[in-house]
Order: C-alpha cells, then structure tokens, then sequence
C-alpha cells in the first residue's frame, strides 16, 4: 500500500475530487478490509481469552463501518466511527495484555493512517496516539461486576462492564460514574465546593465551575475533567483514578454523557451503592425519594422569593450554607436547586407547611441549635414569619429566575431600587474588595473618573487617564452594534448608560492579571488573554493589562471587544453570553487589518469548529469546546449585520432595550427562535 498517505500533513482544506477519489480507495483497502485473510491470526489469536477477541472484533467493525461512510462521502460519520475505533482501542489496551496490544498495533497503525484522510475533507476528528505497550504483567480484559475482585483497601471496586460486550448498552451514570466521582472527587468537590466547582448532583457537574463547562459529551479531549486526571492535577490529597475508572468516565462521555437516573438534581451520594454492599449489586439500593420541588407563582400570593427572602438568606447565612468553603451539616444554599436539596438531615422546605419545614424550626430555635449559629443574631420574627409564609404559598418562584444564585436575586433586587449614582458607588466598594483579594494595596490605587467608566489600578494617572480615553473610544465604536444615541451622553448623564459607572481595573502585568482572575474570580485564564469582561448587574468591569510601556494602540486594541461585549450585555439581564461575546468579536475586527495567511488560518479554525456543529441545539447546550464556540458565536453575530438581516438585528436590540427577554426580541427580530436561526445558518454555511 502507499505509505506516503502517513505522511501527508494534516489539512483542512477539501480535496479535489481526484484526491476524494483516491483517498476513498485508499480508506476503503484499510478500513472495510481491515480483517483479511492475512490477519486470520490477529482476529481469532489463540493466547487471547474471548473478552480480548471481543475487543479485536469491536474494534474491526468501527474501522469497517468507517470505511464505507467515508466511500460515500459521509465524512462526518465517518470520523464518529473511527473516534470510536479510537476509544475502543484505548479501553482495550488500558485493561488488557502484552498479547493484545501486539495483535491491535496494526489496527492502531491503520487509525493513524485514516484520520489524515478523513482531515483532508476537513472535518474535525480527535487526535489519536497510540497508547504505550501494558507491563508484561498486566492482566487481561476486566472482569464483569459480578466478577470484579476488591480492592486492596477492603472496599468493593468500581463496578467495571465489558466494554465489547453485545450485552452492554452503555456505560451507567448511576452505577458506575457516580461512585467514582464520589469516591475521588467527594472531599472537595460533593461535600464542599472548591474552586466553585461543586459535583453534588448531575446537574450542577454538567453547569460546571464559574469558568465554564468540564465536560463535552462526544468529546474527552475537550472535556477538561478528563485532562486534569490524566495530568494527574486531580483528585489531590492523595486519591488516585485508576486506569480502568478512567476508561469508564472517558467511555462515558464518549457516549454521550448521558444521565440514566431519576432525578438530575439528586445527591450525587445518594446514587452510588452504599459501600458495605457488594459491587455485583449496584441495583439494590434505590434512588432517596424525589427532592421537594419549587411551585409555580399563580400571582394570587403575597411573598416573593426574589426581593423578599433571598436578600434575608443571603445576608445571615453566607459563610456557612452560602458562598462556603464547607457547608455546615451538608446544607448548601447558594442556589435554589440547593436549598430544596437540602443537607445531611434531609430537605429544609415542605412547599404547603411553612412552621413544619425544618428550615423554619431551625430559624426558630425548635428543633436542634438555633439558626444561624456563630454568634450571629437570630432572625428577626417578622423575618421568620416571611419565610414561613412564602414556603406555606407553596415556595412559589418565577421559573426564569430558578437557574441564578441567591446571591444574585439578592443583588437585583437592590440594584432594582438604588440610583445610578448608588450603583457606581457599590462598584467602587467592590473594586476596593477586589484589588485586596488579588493582592493589591487600596492606599496605592489611582483612580480617575470619564464619562461612562471608573477606572482603578496600581499604575500610574497617566495610564490610567490613556485607558479611559481608549475606552471611551472603544465605546464609540459599539455604534455600529447600538444605538450611536444611546451612546452619546456626556458627564453625569453618561452614567445610566451601564446602570452607573462600569468599571475598568488597570493591572500593570501579565502576573497581577492572572493573579486577579484566581483570587477574585477563581478561575485560570487562558495564556493569550490581555482583558475580559464581567457582567451580573451590580458588578460590571473589564479588566486588562496595560502599563506606562505599552503603545497607545496596543491598549487600544486590548479594550474594544470587551467594552462592546459589556455593553451588550448590560442592555438586558437575559442577554446570552454568546450574544454579547460574538458582537464583542464582530466589532473589534471591524478594523482589523489580517493578512492571506490569518485569514485562511481563522477560515480553516471555523471551517474545522462547523463541522464539529451538528445542530443549534448542541450549541446553546454547551456540547463545542469553547474557542471553537467563540469562533461560531463571531460568525454567526458577523451575519445579523448583512443587509438582508440588519433590520431585523437593530429590532432585537431595540425590544432588549425596552425590556423585552433575549428569546422573545430575537424572535420579534429575526423572525425565528435562536436555536432554528443556528440551524439554517449551519445548513447555510455547510
């Protein structure tokens, strides 16, 4: 065969169709032949138990079901098939024998030699690489869960399924995921919530930590839950995932990620088999009984949730069930979906029974220690009488309102009632937070006020006074998304425009940047970031680098696709990030001059990012990695200023501004839902 074909440099560019052609011929002797006569040793090895011919066989039927997709000319499905052939490969090698792997190599070879091609027609597929030969004294395939032996440290083992089982319909959330990540992650990441990251139910593991999303179904390369492992970052304090767990969390993903219980909102713990019973018999402990559930406003009642109790909540629990580092008696309350969860005693809230439900007895001091406890004062009784009445209307909250933090609702309703010039004070106040969590001196921090912005930073007035200008610039330049009237106020006047002064922190260096994003943010930033911005209504900032060295231009540059981005955002609570990110992007490269190379590189990354896109569904669901997701968000912002759909854009910005939700302007705008708007743009550009 020619061998030349393994050492073609992968691109994203579609072949002609001589190349198609041959490459078709080529795929189709590899792959739909991949088990020939030659290989009858290989496919039926005599040393080799029936799990291992199980393996090999699976494996075959991957790369061959590859082959013919690729004949004709299903490119896409032709890469799923051999991401497949991929994972099998590397959930066989992990758990099985020296024997095996010799006899996959060839396969492994022939894997390495189809993702070229399939590269060549410019779909997006995973790398592989093929795995290091096992130790001569690896064992064979795993055993099923009736048959897993225990582990040394006298628990059962997780239970492990034959991957290349005909038997075996996919891999159990329930039955194998959730014990893992109770038994590795639980200490930091279930019983508390470090990082912001908390793994206590389904869901809030699939919301992920504040800096997006750890796991992409059908992708473990993206998945960062899967990279911190394998880098061995986590678990810390000692845990270790071991090679056969980490094929069943990959497998899992994989296949899609899927949840097979109940109740997505369910204690992760509550799922897992109880430790004393047998691995073999997962099934026998059933899911805890359905968590209370929020009721609906009718509009007849007369407390609300949102301006009345979770400015309480907020203000007397947090430290110890809010914004905790470890949550008292399990009980976690920063989100609604917490709080009817309950903690280690079960749920706090009966919706109907306001003086039965625990929380209530807590705060009255009827039922154990009085709440809170640390000192702080009791709740006062008009207080406590609120929360019992809203929880006897039923605990009754607006469904929009269901997804944010307490935290969150308790900020809207005072930013609700406070003035702009209120809410530019707040924000000064937390700038003097922020720049002392990060480190910074409050006594040695320059401040200097224009138009639209408040800017603070350990720099020079200087800096400060050439980054206020850019950034009203880079204002100015939003016109071309925003009305240019509602962005023409001047002085005082100008303050409304972000619902009081935004902020702009001014840190001199890449070092107090990142080093501003992990202690007031709790996230790392990617290496080739300079500024960002942040939005929830009370806090609105961008941050970014710029110091006495840096060229006026290049401050400039730093500062357009944030402040277009915040400005977006700040015209509605429901803006999506999408939104606000991709005009962000479409603004600042309105002026960007790229040359052929740039321009064909950013071509191919996005031509690479719509093929990985299956629908708009997969995008609002969070399925892309996101510089693959930003790169789509800028495309498909770019295309609401064509000329065709331009009217209908300025629409959807004028119903935002009037206070309209992001669904219901887009629709009165564009004519179709968001996700319908992706789908024919996809179709469009595929």
């Amino acid at each position: 065969m020619p061998r030349f074909f393994s050492r073609v440099r992968p691109c994203r560019i579609p072949c002609s169709n001589l190349a198609r052609n041959l490459a078709a011929t080529y795929v189709l002797v590899f792959l739909v032949f991949s088990i020939r006569p030659a290989d009858a040793a290989e496919s039926q090895p005599p040393r080799l138990d029936t799990r291992s011919r199980q393996a090999i066989t699976a494996i075959s039927v991957s790369m061959r079901k590859a082959g013919e997709q690729f004949n004709a000319g299903q490119f896409e499905e032709s890469a799923r098939s051999l991401e497949k052939a991929m994972n099998q490969v590397d959930v066989a090698v992990r758990a099985g024998s020296p024997e095996l792997y010799d006899v996959l190599l060839p396969k492994m070879q022939r894997i390495v030699d189809a993702r070229v091609l399939i590269e060549l027609e410019g779909v997006a597929i995973s790398p592989f690489q093929p795995p290091q030969r096992p130790d001569a004294v690896a064992t064979s395939m795993p055993t099923t869960s009736a048959e897993q032996p225990a582990s040394g440290n006298g628990t059962t083992a997780t239970p492990m399924l034959n991957p290349f089982s005909a038997e075996n319909t996919g891999v159990s959330f329930v039955k194998q995921v959730a014990p893992i990540l109770a038994g590795k992650c639980g200490g930091c990441h279930i019983r508390g919530s470090k990082g912001g990251f908390s793994l206590a139910t389904f869901a809030e593991l699939m919301k992920g930590p504040p800096e997006g999303v750890v796991i992409f179904a059908g992708d473990t390369i993206g998945s960062r839950l899967i990279e911190t492992i394998k880098t061995g970052d986590m678990p810390r304090g000692g845990g270790k995932v071991t090679p056969i767990e980490l094929a069943i969390l990959e497998r899992w993903i994989n296949e899609g990620a899927k949840f097979d219980g109940n109740d997505p909102s369910v204690q992760l713990t509550s799922l897992t088999p109880a430790t004393s019973a047998p691995a073999a018999t997962p099934t026998a402990t059933p899911e805890m009984s359905p968590t209370p559930k929020a009721g609906t406003p009718t509009g007849k009642e007369t407390v609300d949730f949102a301006s009345q109790i979770a400015p309480v909540l907020v203000a007397n629990c947090s430290g110890c069930h809010i914004s905790a580092m470890q949550a008292r008696g399990g009980l976690q309350m920063d989100t609604l979906a917490r709080l009817f969860r309950g903690g280690d005693s079960g749920p706090i809230v009966q919706p109907g029974r306001g003086e039965a439900s625990l929380l209530v007895k807590k705060l009255r001091g009827t039922e154990g220690d009085r709440m809170p406890a640390g000192g702080r004062p009791p709740l006062k009784d008009e207080e406590i009488q609120l929360i019992s009445k809203w929880i006897e209307e039923g605990a009754t909250i607006d469904p929009n309102l269901r997804e944010e933090s307490l935290d969150t609702m308790s900020q809207k309703a005072w930013l609700a009632a406070a003035t702009d010039a209120e809410v530019t004070a707040r924000r000064a106040e937390i700038a003097m937070r922020d720049f002392s969590l990060a480190g910074g001196t409050p006594d040695r921090l320059a401040n200097h006020t224009s138009d639209h912005f408040a800017l603070w930073g350990d720099v020079p007035s200087a800096t400060l006074e050439l980054v206020a200008d850019q950034a009203e610039a880079a204002l100015q330049r939003a016109s071309m998304i925003l009305p240019a009237t509602d962005l023409a106020s001047k002085g005082d006047a100008a303050e409304s425009f972000f619902g009081g002064r935004a902020s702009i922190y001014v840190m001199p260096r890449r070092y107090d940047y990142s080093e501003f994003a992990q202690m007031v943010e709790r996230r790392s930033l990617p290496s080739d970031w300079e500024s960002h911005w942040s939005y929830d209504g009370i806090q609105a900032y961008v941050a970014v680098v710029a110091s006495p060295s840096d060229e006026e231009q290049e401050i400039a540059d730093r500062l357009v696709a944030p402040i277009a981005s915040l400005a977006v955002r700040s015209r509605a609570a429901s803006v999506p990030r999408w939104f606000s990110d991709g005009l962000g992007k479409v603004v600042a490269s309105s002026d960007t001059k790229r040359d052929r190379d740039e321009l064909a590189r950013i071509q191919s990354e996005l031509v690479t990012a719509v093929g990985s896109l299956k629908s708009g569904k997969d995008f609002f669901a969070g399925k892309l990695a996101p510089e693959r997701a930003d790169l789509i968000a800028a495309a498909v912002c770019d295309s609401f200023l064509t000329r065709q759909k331009r009217r209908g854009f300025d629409t959807v910005i004028r119903h935002l501004s009037e206070g309209k939700k992001f669904n219901d302007a887009f629709l009165a705008g564009m004519g179709v839902s968001p996700t319908d708007y992706f789908d024919a743009w996809l179709q469009w550009v595929k």
